[in-house]
């Protein structure tokens, strides 16, 4: 096992840096960088999409791939744009440029924000509470109820009980994400009927006030409506899979013999069945929880008036702040990387038949 983690992690190497070439080549290509995005602020212009989605003669002036050359400044002295370009580092060629990058990257160096006056790893800091409750809390909550709930569909498969829970899983993963929520806000925040839960935010304004017990009150109170509304449409593919697993398994010859030699339906059910069938489920954790905490959580996030990391790279993409892009890019495929790498660890973990060493590569 030890060489097949070695053998992984050195692969993690030219993959981290085959995602950052491939996001880094193409951002040279998309028009309205940092530096038009700055001259579009001094002229009171919003941002350079206007300028590039108007149909006058500036605007297509203003549309210059990249963040080289804006020559489209107008009353901007080209000595100011020139010190613009310098400061921001786009008077280098790309390939140094992004050298220099992934050289900051090895030394921990993520750079500063274009627009926010923060350090990368600062702006991180003050977003990934937000991010980690909604990933773990989500993660954890679709667990809990999808195991459970896999189990009782399997053994009553074709039963009544299994055809509603089946039409209701399908009805909440065809609902949005951000209807649910929406939902969720009209019912219980006050929006057109019940004020039970807060409109906004992960804490209240008094929340170092409060005691300890309070706090932790106070958090789960904030918390609550977005998780469920992050959660509703990721637990019917784990419930599904959960319930596959579960009758793939009961079908063995194994489970026949272990009731044929009089075990209970329980001892079958939870000493032989549970552990193989829930490899691939419990195994998939890792997964889940990055797939939960990164994707999905943008539109959560501004429904609920929550500063989390899917805003601020969404604000970073329009704002082309390229560090940030960059930065939390970087962090963020070397934690999926690992979390890769964990999950087979886990499938060891869970069934020590499993040898990934054995295997023919």
């Amino acid at each position: 096992m030890g060489a097949y983690i070695l053998r992984r992690i050195l692969l993690m190497i030219p993959t981290l840096i085959g995602i950052m070439v491939i996001n880094f080549t193409l951002t040279q290509f998309v028009p309205g960088g940092p530096v038009e995005q700055i001259i579009a602020r001094i002229q009171g212009e919003g941002n350079a999409f206007a300028n590039i989605a108007g149909g006058s003669d500036t605007g297509g002036q203003a549309a210059q791939a990249g963040a080289g050359g804006y020559v489209g400044a107008r009353g901007l002295p080209p000595d100011f744009i020139k010190e613009l370009n310098k400061q921001f580092g786009f008077d280098k060629p790309p390939l140094e440029r992004f050298l220099n990058m992934m050289w900051d990257y090895v030394h921990l160096d993520f750079g500063q924000s274009y627009f926010q006056s923060k350090s990368v790893v600062k702006l991180v800091e003050e977003r990934l509470p937000v991010s980690i409750s909604l990933g773990l809390w989500s993660t954890l909550l679709s667990y809990l109820i999808s195991i459970p709930l896999g189990i009782r569909k399997a053994v009553r498969d074709g039963s009544a009980f299994d055809s509603w829970t089946s039409g209701a899983i399908i009805v909440g993963y065809a609902i949005p994400g951000f209807l649910f929520a929406i939902l969720l806000l009209v019912l219980f925040a006050g929006g057109s009927y019940w004020r039970i839960f807060p409109l906004r935010g992960l804490t209240s304004d008094n929340f170092a006030q409060l005691s300890l017990l309070g706090q932790m009150g106070d958090y789960f109170w904030h918390i609550t409506l977005p998780v469920i509304a992050s959660t509703i449409s990721g637990f019917a593919t784990l419930t599904l899979l959960t319930k596959n697993s579960f009758l793939d398994e009961i079908k063995k010859q194994y489970v026949m013999t272990a009731r044929a030699k009089g075990l209970s339906e329980g001892r079958v059910l939870y000493g032989h069945v549970f552990r193989n069938a829930m490899l691939i489920v419990i195994a998939g954790f890792p997964t889940v929880f990055v797939s939960m905490f990164f994707g999905g959580s943008i539109i959560i996030e501004t429904i609920f008036s929550l500063n989390g990391l899917g805003r601020l790279g969404f604000q970073a993409a329009v704002d082309r702040d390229y560090p940030v892009i960059f930065g939390t890019l970087f962090v963020f495929s070397l934690i999926a990387l690992v979390m890769g790498l964990i999950s087979d660890l886990m499938y060891v973990w869970v069934d020590p038949r499993i040898d990934f060493e054995t295997r023919e590569t």
